[in-house]
């Protein structure tokens, strides 16, 4: 499992909005909009408005992360990134090295 932080976010602030977008070179998905995850993350991802948590991530989830915290009348806006590098299958053997 793992939970990316939104460090954008404060939590003294009314009411904020929060989007997530997730980027992998040049394409850039909505995954979480208007108070709801979106498919195919819907079955997959806990939102909490500091971070969002995947119970299990796949090398497909390697990428950027961005989350945008939007507050007031779009007058005050957050912006924070995390990047996610998924490494492939362990080895059944690792070498180890002295």
């Amino acid at each position: 499992a793992v939970d990316i932080p939104c460090s954008a976010y404060r939590s003294s602030w009314s009411n904020p909005r929060i989007e997530w977008k997730f980027q992998k070179g040049s394409s850039l998905v909505l995954f979480y909009y208007g108070g709801d995850l979106t498919e195919p993350y819907r079955n997959r991802v806990r939102f909490s408005p500091g971070s969002i948590h995947f119970e299990s991530v796949t090398r497909e989830d390697s990428g950027k992360y961005i989350c945008e915290v939007v507050v007031g009348e779009g007058t005050h806006i957050a912006k924070s990134e995390v990047t996610l590098t998924v490494q492939g299958e362990p080895l059944p053997f690792p070498s180890l090295s002295p």
